[in-house]
């Protein structure tokens, strides 16, 4: 595994075979980079996002613990938590998320969200695409139609022809999992496997990682920038293992992984202490900030995964926001304090750097949480309301839109959906609805012109 950082590498100690399939020829390295230089389909329209970010609270956060909190219901729907007030006169959260209650100008909150399936596979399919087309649930059964394409996907192919030295569609974390299977909609679809994302995986020990890279274990980070020894080692790992030479395509995407910009970029040990703090020494706290530096150097899409699995660690997982136990511990202890503090960071940040309103951000589940509280102090699967935060881009804080019923179970009105967001971030880069329809896609859902 490549480490870029001040971290130590961990690598192969020989070039063998299948390592270096695995970095000349696998989807992501060999296809995804090596195509995206293939492709180039013109320029597209200027829209107010350069760049999208998006947040991916994978396992359903509770709408009623976080940003849609129903002071005056019942115990056993309210929950334990009180509120506090925001900068918005009448809105209040939860009192786990004070940052973010004194940045609500700073964003708006969608309140009235829902999807179709309380299957995490299924409505994660539904949430990163827009459709659950090929969607495959924890029962194995895929559903009908292909798969689409994810809309990081969409947006990388829209900006195939933009000179860049990163790919355009980056994703910071493991594959997404349920039950340990892999969901559908991570990919590029329809449009192929050249617009599958690259995958950065930010480890708290190790720092940076590249899964898709390895090579010998004498190209330290710092040799990197040595471009003769780089492609000797490649040469000799081509002849000694009978492999084809790679074409220039993929040498190219070499290159665009071992440029100065990619270092620059994947580098934390460049950002001061006080930064790092700053976001929080987790996961997630340095995966946002390495979206930050990727968003500074110009990628068009990066999806920061909360976690690879649903599950909580307690329940063999990893840290997901699947809370069907100890909902309310979870929350106090660790979840809220992580999401309030990176997210504040995150957004404050990009303001500061003058980058927010050209950065769309938006953090989301698949779906939310039962209004009632189960008999193990946690809360169920719930797709029929749940909550988003959206920022930048062209979006005006301190606004929310839609209102949900008493509990929070179903929307009172402005209903809006997975693929009304998709809808919305394709307006944002500035897609219209004619070059969706030449990528050979069928635009779906409503820009939900309430946010602008």
């Amino acid at each position: 595994m490549l480490l870029f950082g001040r971290q130590t590498q961990r690598t192969c100690q020989t070039a063998h075979r299948r390592a270096f399939l695995q970095a000349g020829a696998s989807s992501v390295l060999g296809l995804s980079l090596a195509g995206l230089l293939r492709a180039n389909d013109g320029g597209r329209n200027p829209g107010s996002a350069k760049s999208v970010v998006l947040l991916w609270l994978w396992g359903g956060p509770s709408q009623l613990d976080t940003f849609d909190p129903k002071p005056h219901a019942p115990l056993e729907f309210r929950g334990p938590f009180a509120t506090i007030p925001t900068r918005l006169t009448g809105v209040r959260f939860c009192e786990l998320f004070p940052k973010l209650a004194g940045l609500s100008d700073k964003f708006a909150v969608l309140r009235t969200l829902s999807t179709k399936s309380n299957d995490h596979g299924v409505a994660g399919t539904i949430g990163l695409t827009g459709s659950a087309a090929g969607g495959v649930g924890l029962d194995g059964k895929p559903l009908a139609g292909a798969p689409q394409p994810a809309v990081g996907a969409v947006v990388a192919k829209a900006a195939a022809g933009r000179a860049a030295e990163l790919p355009p569609f980056l994703v910071v974390g493991g594959k997404l999992h349920q039950g340990k299977k892999a969901i559908v909609g991570e990919g590029g679809g329809k449009l192929g496997a050249m617009y599958d994302p690259f995958r950065l995986e930010y480890d708290p020990v190790a720092g940076t990682k590249v899964p898709a890279l390895q090579l010998p274990t004498e190209l330290t980070p710092e040799r990197l920038s040595d471009r003769a020894a780089l492609r000797t080692a490649l040469d000799q790992a081509e002849r000694a293992l009978d492999v084809a030479p790679l074409d220039d395509y993929r040498r190219r995407a070499f290159d665009m992984l071992t440029s100065a910009a990619s270092r620059v970029a994947f580098d934390l040990s460049r950002e001061d202490d006080k930064t790092v703090r700053r976001y929080g020494k987790t996961r997630f706290g340095q995966s946002c900030l390495l979206a930050r530096r990727l968003v500074e150097a110009g990628t068009p899409f990066v999806q920061v995964n909360w976690s690879d699995h649903v599950e909580a660690e307690e329940d063999s997982g990893d840290g997901g926001w699947d809370h069907h136990y100890r909902n309310f511990q979870i929350m106090q202890d660790r979840h809220a304090a992580w999401l309030d503090q990176t997210v504040s960071a995150f957004l404050t940040d990009l303001d500061e750097r003058g980058l927010l309103k050209s950065t769309l951000v938006i953090a989301i589940g698949e779906f939310g949480r039962t209004p009632k509280i189960n008999d193990k102090a946690g809360r169920e699967h719930h797709p029929g309301c749940y909550s988003a935060l959206v920022a930048g881009g062209g979006v005006k804080g301190g606004r929310v839109v839609g209102t949900s019923d008493k509990h929070a179970d179903k929307p009172a009105d402005t209903p809006l959906s997975p693929a009304d967001l998709c809808a919305t971030v394709f307006h944002s880069v500035g897609l219209t609805s004619e070059q969706i329809t030449g990528m050979g896609l069928t635009p779906s859902g409503r820009v939900i012109e309430e946010l602008f």
